[in-house]
């Protein structure tokens, strides 16, 4: 390691040590897990989950928890040259030395790199060809509510929140050691315990149009399995310090989380429906675990992290305790996800105190008809008022966040885009103190994804084709003075929205794609779309039938018995509407009867 390093990008992303990092004798612990982030560290080491299980898994007597995340390119050559496994960052012990290997599932494409990890730290990639208890490769996380792609590869998943039936995991495990469990009987038992899908307990039968007949549980195994949801967040384990990397990593600073779920009901957003019922936590149990973690760890900045922060009711009393607490000690406090209309000059002046930083709101979509749609609820006027108040106050950096291929869309939307662009560029110099600074407005426009769970999961994605006439179309009208404009790759959007929604008969062409080098693909240097798409081709999948078809009101998806909460009568009432670009109200407002507060005691509206 000593002579590698000195050859690889970061190599701070390998040695461990780092301030808060928790390391115990293997000999005193009786279940070692592995908390596997498929991407690189400075990803991995930015995500509030992970930091959140690492803190509940190593506080409990006899457990070892680990971090290990996907090496780059250049040290993973290095590892195979020199034949040394992926290893855990706390011991240097390779992956196949650990009980539990576990994966976050965030994104799509970082499903080659679970393989790519497994293989390189010594561990069958198959779940068929590990045929002990030992090694057992757990997920969970957003991906987890279509887990059916990844079903040849992983044991078990866990639906929901983590924190809620991580330990009901660990638990079963460790009896299963003692009394000597086969892996087959761990995983009949582990079927039982609400919240976990053994997928081997399940099989699935298609008609020959290739849509799915039916699942099928075997053992008793539960015909539905729902998720499981952390009810009281005041009283939920919450770390006290963070591991303090040793090098940059994405969002560098402490972070608290204000709520779980989001009111608003975005149609196409799969967080706002899978995250439900919204759960908030208390001012005072914010400010405790935001003072813990800030005295822990040294951080100079802090988060108050959400779905949609500005609707966090008490979020005045909040941030004005928080800055007592902070502005002495210089320490920036960071409101992201704040809504266009929620935004005041009362807001902004205190978020302003430390450090200005820039704005950013996501309109979605450049129509009114457009964002009813989509249920995002936000008025034009809303977004020119907030940046009227923003330039007013200093500001000359705004992000604005837009999505293209919508469904419904037509090139007047598109056409909406640029209008709101040239508004806000106006609002500018009619609002700003001193124009001789100049403002920039950045535009992005990612692809449209259909997500399951979601209102949206019946639509057709558009074609590659398609996505990039749009985009052709918008940079050949983007040409308005101070507005820069992004978008995204069109492929890696086509091949995420094929995986998104696909069954299990894709485990073939993701191991495939795997061993023809494809990993990393949600970097662009990386990816390789024509080895994807020839992987499909080899495995008799069209990829065109997850993508861009549109599915009848009556099929039965692969995810269908995985349980988010919410109803499928509800997402199916919810596009139903969407086609008459009739809005649905926030579920602060009014229920929207979607049924996931039945997840909570008494199954009560919050409000």
């Amino acid at each position: 390691m000593e002579s590698i390093l000195p050859r690889v990008q970061k190599p701070a992303r390998y040695v461990g040590g780092e301030w808060g990092s928790i390391s115990k004798k293997p000999e005193e612990v009786d279940l070692r897990f592995a908390f596997c982030f498929p991407d690189v560290y400075e990803v991995g080491m930015s995500h509030l989950g992970s930091r959140i299980l690492y803190g509940l898994l190593n506080d409990q007597k006899g457990i070892w928890c680990e971090r290990v995340c996907a090496p780059w390119v250049d040290m993973e050559a290095e590892m195979r040259n020199a034949n040394i496994p992926l290893y855990g960052l706390e011991s240097g012990d390779a992956l196949s030395e650990f009980d539990i290997i576990g994966f976050t599932l965030q994104y799509e494409l970082s499903f080659t790199n679970i393989l790519n990890m497994l293989e390189l730290g010594g561990v069958p990639v198959l779940a068929e060809e590990r045929r002990n208890l030992k090694n057992l490769v757990v997920a969970g996380g957003p991906c987890a509510y279509n887990p059916e792609p990844l079903c040849d590869f992983i044991d078990l998943f866990m639906i929901g929140d983590g924190e809620e039936i991580m330990l009901d995991l660990t638990d079963l495990y460790r009896q299963a050691v003692r009394e000597g469990w086969s892996k087959g009987d761990f995983l009949v038992r582990a079927a039982q315990i609400p919240g976990m899908y053994v997928p081997s307990q399940y099989l699935v039968s298609y008609h020959e149009d290739g849509t799915i007949d039916c699942v099928t549980p075997q053992n008793g195994a539960p015909a539905l399995v729902q998720k499981r949801i952390v009810k009281d967040l005041d009283t939920m384990y919450y770390p006290e310090s963070f591991v303090v990397p040793s090098t940059d990593i994405v969002f560098d600073r402490a972070m608290v989380e204000l709520f779980r779920g989001c009111p608003r009901g975005c149609r196409f957003c799969q967080a706002g429906h899978t995250y439900r019922p919204l759960r908030t936590k208390s001012p005072e149990t914010l400010r405790r675990q935001a003072e813990n973690v800030l005295k822990n760890s040294g951080y100079e900045e802090i988060s108050l992290s959400s779905l949609s922060t500005s609707d966090y009711n008490e979020l005045s009393e909040l941030t004005e305790c928080m800055l007592d607490y902070c502005e002495p000690r210089h320490i920036s406090l960071s409101l992201p996800s704040l809504r266009a209309d929620s935004f005041n000059v009362e807001l902004m002046e205190r978020v302003q105190k430390v450090r200005k930083s820039g704005l950013t709101f996501a309109p979605e979509a450049g129509s009114k008809r457009l964002r009813d749609v989509i249920n995002k609820n936000l008025e034009e006027e809303d977004l020119l008022n907030a940046c009227a108040i923003a330039f007013k106050g200093g500001w000359s950096n705004v992000k604005l966040y837009f999505m293209m291929g919508l469904p419904t869309e037509t090139n007047d939307d598109l056409d909406g885009i640029l209008d709101i662009c040239r508004k806000v560029a106006f609002c500018w110099r009619e609002n700003t103190q001193n124009r001789a600074r100049g403002v920039r407005i950045t535009a992005s426009a990612s692809c449209f994804v259909p997500k399951p769970q979601t209102p949206f999961q019946w639509d057709a994605q558009d074609t590659l084709e398609t996505l990039r006439e749009k985009q052709e179309y918008l940079r050949s009208i983007m040409k308005t003075k101070n507005v820069t404009f992004n978008w995204h790759d069109a492929k890696t959007s086509v091949l995420e929205g094929v995986i998104a929604r696909g069954d299990r008969r894709q485990g073939k062409a993701i191991y495939l794609a795997w061993q023809r080098g494809c990993k990393f693909d949600g970097w662009d240097q990386l990816f390789d779309f024509d080895k994807w798409m020839q992987a499909f081709a080899d495995c008799g999948l069209d990829p065109a039938f997850y993508a861009s078809r549109q599915r009848p009101m009556d099929e039965v998806f692969p995810w269908d018995h995985i349980g988010c909460g919410t109803r499928k009568a509800h997402l199916m009432q919810e596009w139903e509407k969407s086609r008459e670009a009739a809005p649905t109200l926030d579920c602060m407002q009014k229920c929207a009867g979607c049924g996931a507060n039945a997840l909570l005691e008494g199954g009560k509206c919050h409000v």
